[in-house]
This record gives C-alpha cells, sequence and structure tokens, in this order.
C-alpha cells in the first residue's frame, strides 16, 4: 500500500505548490465522526472538511443514492435536458429555507459560483451596481468573490485588480467593538454605507449570519435584523451568504432564523452536498424571475449525481433532526471548550455546532497567531484534526460532523485540553 510519504513526494511533483493542506497524513476512509489515513492511524474530525460532512463522511443514504443515480446517467446539462432530481432540490431549498414568500432556486457547482450569481441577480433586478459587505467577511475565491472577501492573505494576495463596486462597512464584532450593542454596531455600519456608497446606489448588501474564514464572528443581537430593515428601506436586496452555517450546523436549518431573518436571497453549499459539489441561490421569485431565460446556468451546475447526493443528505438532516444534534454538540463541547483555563483564551463562541475560541497574548486584546497555530499542531500531532482561521489568525475553530458520537466529542475535547497544556 503507497504511505503517506510516497503519496506526498507524487503530490511535491505533480501538484501546484499554491494548493495547500492542513495536515500531513493521506486519508484512504472516513465515517461517522472519524477520519483514517493511509498508515491505518485515526483522526477524531473536528472540520468536517470545512463545514461540508455534516451528515458524516460516506453517509449511507448518499452512498446509496449516488451508487443508484450514476448507473442511470451521470450528466446531461440541465440547460440542455432536465431531470427531476434538480426541480426535487429546488423544491427543497424553497421548503427549507426562511420566508413566506414565493420563492424560486438556481442550482450551481460551489460558493463562490453561488455568490456571484446572488450578485447577478440583484443586480439584474435593481439595476443597480454597488455590492455592500463587511470586514471579516469570506465569500470565495474568484475573481469577484476575492473582492468580496476581506482578508488579504492568502485569499487576495496579488491576485488583483478585483471587481469594481464592492464596498466594504464595519461588522459588529462583540468582542473587538468596544461594547457595542447590535443596534449601536448597525448604526455605525449604515453611517459608512450611505456615507460612502448612498442608498440608492446599493444593489445588495451580503452577508454571512455567522462569519465563517472571518473568524466564527457572532454578531451582536440585533445587528442583523437592523441591517436588513436598512436594505429594505433603501430598495435593495439583502443576501445571506449561509454557505458555512446552512443545513442545520448552527442547531436552526439556516443560521438566519436565529433572529427571525427572511432574506431575499440565501446562498447555500457546503453541508448541502453530503460531500459532493452542489450549490444554490434561493429567494424571492421576483428577484430570481427577474433574470432573463439564459441569464442562470452553467454546465455542471445541479449535476444530477450531486442533486442524487444532496436529496438523500437532506433525508438523512430530517431523519436524524440534526438541527437538534448541532444544539447537543453545543451544549456539550461549548461549556467544554469554555472549561479550559488558560489565560490567553478571550472568548468562546458560536452556536451549533459552529464553536471557535479566540486567542490572545494574555492580558491583552492583541491576536496571537502564533500560539494558535501551535495548539493547533499540538492537537493535529494527538489525532485531532482541527482548523483556524480569523482576520488576525488567532481562532481555533470547531466543526464536527453533526452525527459524532458524545465519546469522540469527549475524546477530541480531552486532547484539545493537553494540546493547551
Amino acid at each position: 500500500m503507497t504511505s503517506s510519504d510516497e503519496l506526498h513526494k507524487r503530490r511535491v511533483a505533480a501538484v501546484a505548490r499554491g494548493v495547500g493542506s492542513t495536515i500531513s497524513s493521506y486519508i484512504a476512509e472516513a465515517g461517522g465522526g472519524t477520519l483514517t489515513d493511509l498508515e491505518g492511524r485515526e483522526w477524531i474530525d473536528f472540520a468536517s472538511g470545512i463545514a461540508v460532512t455534516n451528515v458524516g463522511n460516506a453517509a449511507p443514504r448518499v452512498v446509496a443514492a449516488v451508487r443508484e443515480q450514476v448507473e442511470k446517467f451521470t450528466h446531461t446539462c440541465f440547460m440542455v435536458a432536465p431531470y427531476e432530481s434538480y426541480v426535487s432540490v429546488c423544491e427543497q431549498l424553497i421548503e427549507l429555507t426562511p420566508g413566506s414568500f414565493e420563492k424560486r432556486a438556481a442550482l450551481f457547482n460551489s460558493g463562490a459560483e453561488a455568490v456571484e450569481n446572488a450578485v447577478k441577480i440583484a443586480r439584474h433586478a435593481t439595476g443597480r451596481q454597488a455590492v455592500v459587505v463587511f470586514d471579516h467577511a469570506y465569500h470565495g475565491r474568484t475573481n469577484l468573490t476575492m473582492a468580496l472577501t476581506a482578508k488579504n492573505m492568502p485569499y487576495k494576495h496579488r491576485f488583483g485588480p478585483f471587481a469594481p463596486e464592492v464596498y466594504r462597512a464595519p461588522m459588529s464584532y462583540p468582542l473587538r467593538d468596544g461594547g457595542l450593542d447590535g443596534a449601536e454596531a448597525a448604526r455605525r455600519a449604515i453611517d459608512v454605507i450611505e456615507k460612502q456608497v448612498g442608498a440608492g446606489n446599493v444593489a445588495a448588501v451580503l452577508i454571512e449570519p455567522i462569519q465563517g474564514e472571518g473568524g466564527f464572528v457572532v454578531p451582536a443581537p440585533g445587528f442583523l435584523p437592523a441591517i436588513a430593515a436598512w436594505t429594505a428601506e433603501a430598495g435593495a436586496v439583502f443576501i445571506a451568504d449561509e454557505i458555512q452555517t446552512g443545513f442545520c450546523r448552527t442547531g436552526q436549518w439556516f443560521a438566519s432564523s436565529h433572529e427571525g431573518l427572511e432574506p431575499d436571497l440565501i446562498t447555500t453549499a457546503k453541508g448541502m452536498g453530503g460531500g459532493l459539489p452542489i450549490a444554490g441561490v434561493v429567494g424571492r421569485a421576483e428577484l430570481m424571475d427577474a433574470v432573463h431565460v439564459g441569464g442562470l446556468g452553467g454546465t455542471y451546475g445541479g449535476n444530477p449525481v450531486a442533486c442524487a447526493a444532496a436529496l438523500a443528505a437532506i433525508e438523512t438532516m430530517r431523519e436524524l433532526d440534526l438541527a437538534a444534534s448541532a444544539r447537543h454538540i453545543e451544549s456539550i463541547l461549548k461549556p467544554a471548550l469554555a472549561d479550559i483555563s488558560d489565560p490567553g483564551i478571550a472568548e468562546v463562541r458560536g452556536r451549533g455546532a459552529m464553536l471557535a475560541i479566540e486567542l490572545v497574548k494574555p492580558g491583552t486584546d492583541e491576536p496571537d497567531p502564533v500560539r494558535t497555530a501551535a495548539v493547533s499542531k499540538a492537537c493535529h500531532e494527538a489525532g485531532l484534526l482541527t482548523l483556524t482561521c480569523g482576520t488576525y489568525g488567532n481562532v481555533l475553530r470547531f466543526l464536527p460532523p453533526l452525527v459524532i458520537s458524545d465519546e469522540d466529542l469527549d475524546r477530541g475535547v480531552a486532547i484539545l485540553r493537553a494540546a493547551f497544556r
């Protein structure tokens, strides 16, 4: 059998250096809350492929649905010869997303592609161009989504010029806002938008209900509703980027529901497909239908195999009530994280199975990315797969599969405690 060392030598000779990996081991199989590498070593999975395998890796329903679809046909292109599963996935998105209004949906391949298309829809429907995003935001790696993303390294560095008519407003970041509540933080952001952009020029306001790569930042209560209300008054489109937060990850089907939001458009991907690449935009029918025929689509968007996987993943989420599972994970993991006694921990935050620890230099609010990386590396050496994030690189984030066992959660926490020590 090929070893990780042998495979790494092949990788160096074949794979572009710009594609990085968190760990040096190569995975042979995975399931539930664990991964197994080529050497047979087990890893407890607190990453879920960056919030993708919400239903677990190689989930039985997903495997069976993919196998059945592959034997029928693998591709026709929905824009050429349509098929039922694409329609079924759109129906599920319409049913599951918040909003009592009439909706439509369209399918794509990745989160970045979904965001690009949501912006296209908003611009087409409003006849405006400006798009407002927020500090610490992450929306993807394509040219437009790099412009929308806040962090330079590694996402934007030397990749410009970027798409124009993108404007950035201050985010609600309770740990670093000097005590601003949600309403005050919203007024600060709105003041920037009105002065620097002008309400009449805004096509869309795009925001993650809980920021992902930016540090799992949970805005103060009231911030999101105030921004949504201003967007409606301005005649602009409120877009919720639920690519990382969607599909039960935060304890609700979609994180927008925590504050009763009904976004005009929602972008989805990651946990939607059970590990296969699929994404969507869903929202108000009058916005989605404003685009001319042929204006939306793509060769692989809503591929039949990916649609089969998505339908099976959604069925699994319903059957196992994985939103409740996420809340259960929070009830175990969040107190355990808060119980870690370390002077560098500034905050434990998040919702459901989307939790994080922000690290600073003790006695200050100065971010400590060096120690954050060291703790994560120590976790990896002990068999716990963790990820870091944050504008300052000082946040440990935890995204276990929603089917992880309590035993694996406890084992992971034990490794994390030892890593801090």
